[in-house]
């Protein structure tokens, strides 16, 4: 695939385009037994291995088509299948974010709310748009963001609202919202409440404990960081910011 050289080529900051982003964005929950076989690591553990604990470029971006490709399998079974749908999104996000693409950004974006338009109440499709407006916003700027990817502030700041109020008390949800909140404005006082929920909310995933533990790293900074300093923090604290290139 081509990577990508429109007008995104004037900043090189680009490589935070692909959100669960995370999440992230974030970007993932619990797997649904059906999906794992015991021992076997699925596309979705694949995804947030690259995201979370990768530090080579190359090699997370393998991590990731390769779970791109697992999903794919799953699909050509059964095209209704929802975990697969997801981390297929997830990952084509993740290309975006690691070739620094515009089309597979605007391409996992479509899916995202294609998944939030079947089943409003989805709290990880609300964080996965949410994660991708914001992320956006953060990394390229309101301008850039907004003309070259159709990014927009309301729209993010909504969508990680709901996955917060949809995710219940989940440690992942409020996390995530925090992080990506502090990473666009440390000043945003729901910042503070979000990550004291996080860090008193229910943990029942990997993932859930690692943002847990990321929102307590945020509570700390801002004791003391200035603004630049929380904003790195949260870089470094979201999917692929370990990465050494």
């Amino acid at each position: 695939m081509k990577q990508d050289r429109p007008v995104i080529d004037m900043t090189k900051r680009l490589g935070a385009l692909g959100i669960l982003w995370g999440a992230i964005t974030l970007l993932a929950v619990a797997v649904p037994a059906t999906a794992k076989t015991p021992g076997a690591e699925t596309p979705r553990d694949t995804l947030i291995r690259a995201a979370f604990t990768g530090t080579v470029r190359a090699d997370a971006l393998r991590q990731v088509m390769s779970a791109e490709a697992g999903a794919i399998a799953v699909l050509a079974r059964d095209v209704h299948d929802r975990e697969a749908q997801m981390t297929r999104a997830i990952a084509r996000s993740y290309i975006a974010k690691l070739r620094n693409s515009r089309s597979d950004a605007l391409a996992a974006r479509l899916q995202f709310e294609a998944l939030a338009a079947a089943d409003p109440k989805d709290p990880e499709a609300q964080a996965a748009i949410g994660g991708w407006h914001i992320e956006s916003l953060a990394t390229l700027g309101s301008m850039v963001a907004r003309m070259a990817l159709g990014a927009r502030k309301a729209v993010g700041i909504d969508a990680l609202d709901r996955s917060v109020v949809l995710g219940g008390n989940r440690a992942m949800f409020t996390g995530l919202a925090a992080l990506l909140r502090a990473e666009l404005d440390p000043g945003d006082p729901r910042v503070r409440p979000l990550a004291e929920a996080a860090v008193n909310g229910t943990a029942p995933t990997a993932l859930d404990r690692t943002i847990q533990k990321s929102a307590a790293e945020l509570l700390m900074a801002m004791k003391t960081s200035d603004a630049a300093t929380i904003k790195a923090l949260c870089k470094r604290l979201l999917p692929f910011g370990r990465l050494r290139d």
